[in-house]
């Protein structure tokens, strides 16, 4: 039975200095985000401001624009591609009458939907709790009116306190909840042994799962989907006579919500402590540039900027030729240019199509035995 989807009209600021092309990918990447989610496309607004209006995001003339597409539209949410304040969400809701999402809240919906194991859903549930503690105050606006005089505290001022006081104690909750997981999660990492550890990271949707499919052999969940994979599956690789863990992790993506990566804390601390960082880069993306940036970004607030890079460029199958001021840019120059100017082993493959995966595979075997040979240069690997 087919469900009907909700339709959205996609909300963006763009500032002075912003590449037009650029924006326009990046509400490319938020009706993605929406499709994920289950939402089908009904338009984009698009204003230009040096930032947004602190009590409506947008102007007025454009607020007034945008509330009659919606009704002429049938438009059921309006999205945002910046994350709204508590009294911005309270002014669009009251303005534009239909749902507000914002970047953050869409993702936190769609990471809610991706959970599988009770993990996961517990970080899920605590980034969702933290981002809504804030936003309380729209909830119960429809209650204004019944608020008493002087001496009196109105039902809406005081189930606005309870169900603070509820949110606060969840998240204390699933907190301890989390630091019980993460305690569990140390000592599975630390019974894996002095096995050399690699990760696969990237921006969402680039193919990690797929690659990790192919080099161990296994069957884990892959899709052309957004956050297709939250929780971290590790996996045994033996390249010839070497072996090492491989762990997949969330993807990254540009304005990361800071409630998901203050909650996926054990996920990220698997990219951490790895020996070997994989960054997988979809090269077939018009600006992948832009993702391996976001990428090295987070890398870096999560304390990872310092460890051994290997620069993979996936999804050759699919790169089209670009056309530049100097000229086309096919598949050989783009090779030639990156290898040109990065200090970094790099290596241009499908895993889709599997081209050039002996050679990942033997470039691979050389950064483990490495680190097996830092480890124990004598020879004694404990295997």
């Amino acid at each position: 039975m087919n469900t009907i989807r909700d339709k959205a009209v996609f909300v963006g600021i763009l500032r002075p200095g912003t590449d037009p092309v650029v924006f326009e990918e990046y509400l490319d990447e938020l009706e993605f985000l929406a499709d994920t989610a289950g939402v089908d496309a009904g338009g984009r607004f698009i204003q230009r401001l040096d930032k947004p209006h602190t009590n409506t995001y947008l102007g007025s003339g454009k607020l007034k624009e945008l509330s009659a597409y919606i009704k002429a539209e049938e438009i059921s949410i309006a999205i945002f591609d910046d994350e709204l304040s508590p009294s911005q969400l309270r002014n669009l809701e009251k303005e534009l009458s239909c749902k507000i999402l914002d970047r953050t809240n869409l993702i936190l919906d769609i990471f809610a939907q991706r959970a599988k194991t009770a993990y996961a859903k517990t970080q899920v549930e605590l980034a969702q709790y933290q981002y809504l503690l804030p936003r309380l105050t729209r909830m119960w606006t429809h209650l204004e009116r019944q608020r008493g005089g002087i001496g009196m505290r109105g039902p809406g001022e005081s189930q606005l306190e309870t169900d603070r006081r509820i949110i606060l104690d969840k998240i204390s909750a699933l907190k301890e909840k989390l630091k019980r997981i993460d305690r569990q999660m140390i000592s599975q990492r630390g019974n894996r042994g002095s096995l050399v550890r690699m990760s696969l990271v990237g921006y969402t949707n680039v193919g990690k799962s797929t690659l990790l499919n192919l080099l161990a052999k296994t069957d884990v969940f892959a899709e052309n989907k957004l956050f297709a994979t939250l929780d971290t599956t590790v996996r045994k690789v033996v390249v010839d006579n070497i072996p090492f863990l491989l762990s997949d992790t969330v993807g990254f993506i540009r304005k990361l919500p800071t409630q998901l990566v203050q909650s996926f804390k054990s996920t990220l601390d698997e990219v951490r402590e790895s020996d070997v960082l994989i960054h997988v880069v979809d090269v077939s993306y018009p600006n992948f540039e832009e993702m391996m940036h976001v990428v090295n970004q987070t890398l870096q607030d999560i304390g990872c900027a310092d460890k051994p890079v290997y620069l993979v460029f996936n999804k050759i199958d699919a790169y089209k030729e670009k056309e530049t001021e100097e000229g086309p840019v096919g598949l050989t120059d783009l090779k030639n240019t990156w290898i040109s100017k990065i200090h970094i082993p790099c290596i241009f493959i499908s895993a889709k199509e599997k081209i050039n995966i002996d050679k990942l595979r033997k470039d691979l075997y050389g950064m483990a035995a490495e680190v097996q040979l830092g480890r124990y240069p004598f020879g004694t690997f404990l295997w």
